[in-house]
């Protein structure tokens, strides 16, 4: 019985199994896309204002300087991280 249900669904498991193949082409080429974009071209993101709930600001740059602003926050997190071990005498621990 069990034999037969596995057989019975053993198309469908193809089918399920080969799907994401094609999700990963489409994703490619809107990757693709998204490369040849313009860095001098503006673009304007809400951002959220500390300390608010509702309030919210209007933010403009160019895609270089929104990569440059991604980049500086990285970093500005990895170092305070690695200080903190430091800081500790090199022993790094989480949630403690």
């Amino acid at each position: 019985m069990r034999i037969a249900y596995a057989i019975a669904l053993l198309p469908l498991a193809a089918v399920i199994f080969t799907a994401p193949s094609y999700a990963r082409a489409d994703d490619q080429q809107n990757q693709s896309k998204k490369k040849t974009r313009d860095p001098n071209e503006t673009v304007c993101e809400q951002e959220e204002v500390l300390g608010s709930r509702l309030a919210s600001r209007r933010v403009c740059m160019t895609r270089a300087q929104w990569a440059e602003k991604q980049r500086d926050d990285r970093a500005l997190v990895d170092r305070s991280q690695t200080q903190q071990c430091l800081a500790m005498g090199g022993q790094c621990t989480r949630g403690n």
